[in-house]
């Protein structure tokens, strides 16, 4: 969950064509009300929107939230993934959850991995759940000599490959069938071969900020520029049965920043968010029959930047 003392400006883009989320239509440039209290990244499926919930009564307990009158309405805006073929599928983030992540939340180091929204993310299951392997969290930050501040949340759990952009290498994604190696899912797809199944368990979802001091609009073309991120880095992306959901926030603290380039910001965050996708798959642990980056192959080093 993300969240600041004060209200913050935001924009989102959806690309994905079967997306779960709350109060996505809100932080369209034409619509009423130009920040919002928080925004979550759930796994879970539909269940997992309740987390929503559970982060709204935390922050009118706070006294937070845009005013009506006759109480505050804290504005909440979230996104989901499907997860439930890992583990216990009774197993999922409830109201309960996002009360606790919202009391919980810091200033601190983001953790990596498989936690939180990561934590039964996979990756490569166009092929089939035997060749898939583990997915999760990454994050990645920008700290310019001027002050500007652009960083990035993932989480992903795409049903294809994760490239490294830089290399054109498969870094996480299907595995050949009892060899070491990976099957390369748009070869595959070139050749013929159909998905087991066109509902695998889908979706990457993503945060972009900088303390560029932007507009609803401008955050909502830094959204759209973000995306390009997934194209860079998950073969395929934007699918029909993805919930593919980028959201793009202003602290507006940058006091140079008054004049900056929406361009700019939103190359740097595409640019971002690419390096918190291979964190992602790279921060990935072992698990339930599922392997990692790390256990699969050589380890490519993260990116650095701090998170």
């Amino acid at each position: 969950m993300i969240t600041a003392p004060v209200p913050f400006v935001a924009g989102v883009d959806v690309r994905g064509g079967a997306p779960g989320t709350r109060e996505t239509e809100l932080l369209k440039p034409e619509n009423s009300l130009d920040q919002v209290d928080a925004i979550f990244l759930a796994g879970g499926s539909a269940f997992g929107l309740e987390t929503g919930s559970g982060i709204s009564r935390y922050l009118e307990e706070q006294g937070r939230g845009f005013d009506v009158g006759v109480t505050r309405v804290p504005i909440v805006c979230g996104a989901i993934l499907f997860d439930l073929r890992l583990g216990d599928s009774k197993v999922r983030p409830d109201a309960q959850a996002g009360y606790e992540a919202a009391r919980a939340a810091s200033r601190g180091r983001v953790l990596e991995g498989n936690i939180g929204a990561g934590a039964g993310a996979t990756v490569g299951k166009m092929l089939g759940d035997e060749h898939a392997m583990r997915g999760g969290l990454g994050s990645w930050a920008l700290l310019r000599s001027d002050g500007l501040k652009v960083g990035a949340l993932a989480v992903v759990n795409a049903i294809g490959d994760v490239v490294d952009p830089a290399t054109g290498r498969i870094v996480a994604g299907a595995r050949k069938t009892g060899r070491r190696g990976f099957a390369d899912v748009m070869e595959e797809l070139r050749k013929g071969r159909q998905p087991v199944s066109a509902f695998q368990g889908n979706t990457v979802l993503g945060v972009v900020a900088t303390n560029a001091p932007l507009t609803k609009t401008q955050c909502t073309k830094m959204a759209q520029m973000a995306q390009d991120a997934l194209a860079r880095c998950i073969y395929p992306a934007h699918l029909p049965w993805d919930g593919d959901t980028v959201f793009a926030i202003s602290t507006g603290t940058w006091a140079a920043g008054e004049n900056a380039e929406t361009g700019i910001l939103g190359a740097l965050a595409a640019d971002a968010l690419a390096k918190a996708i291979l964190r992602g798959v790279l921060k990935a642990e072992t698990w339930d029959g599922y392997l990692s980056a790390g256990a699969y192959g050589p380890r490519p080093k993260p990116a650095k930047g701090g998170p």
